[in-house]
């Protein structure tokens, strides 16, 4: 996806709104991929975009999470952490698909096929300014932050 940009999607999301990316044309925005809500991986990781949300506001960005959980599920999620942003509902893998983040994963010596933890940064013209794929959870939420600081 690096340098591409983003196709035409419009997925439910918290909040009163949809995550339509036509509507997010001339913003910035940062779009988390997790795996599943109330994981620890994932709680650790939305508690680490939502600690650093107000750096990310001041430097002129949003953030997304998403993942296949339900709109209830992301509803108790994001009221379980207090999560300042909005969270993305993609059951049928729509934005899954089209980002390239479904992979083969082992899981307790079991292939399963899930979201790979990856994190996109779109610029105000829907660009892909940079993508992190396979993240690990420590010290990626300050890489990312460090990244949008340097756009103007």
């Amino acid at each position: 996806m690096l340098n591409q940009v983003v196709p035409a999607l419009n997925l439910p999301m918290t909040g009163t709104a949809a995550f339509d990316t036509a509507a997010l044309q001339g913003a910035r925005y940062v779009l988390y991929f997790y795996p599943k809500d109330n994981t620890p991986g994932c709680t650790t990781e939305s508690a680490d975009f939502r600690d650093r949300h107000a750096e990310f506001s001041a430097a002129g960005w949003q953030v997304f999470g998403l993942s296949r959980d339900s709109m209830k599920s992301h509803d108790n999620f994001k009221q379980k952490l207090s999560l300042p942003f909005e969270l993305i509902s993609d059951p049928e893998e729509l934005a899954c698909g089209a980002f390239g983040v479904m992979k083969m994963k082992n899981l307790y010596g079991k292939q399963v096929r899930g979201v790979e933890r990856s994190t996109f940064v779109i610029d105000r013209d829907g660009q892909v300014l940079r993508e992190w794929r396979g993240v690990k959870v420590p010290g990626h939420v300050e890489e990312v932050l460090a990244f949008v600081k340097t756009q103007n």
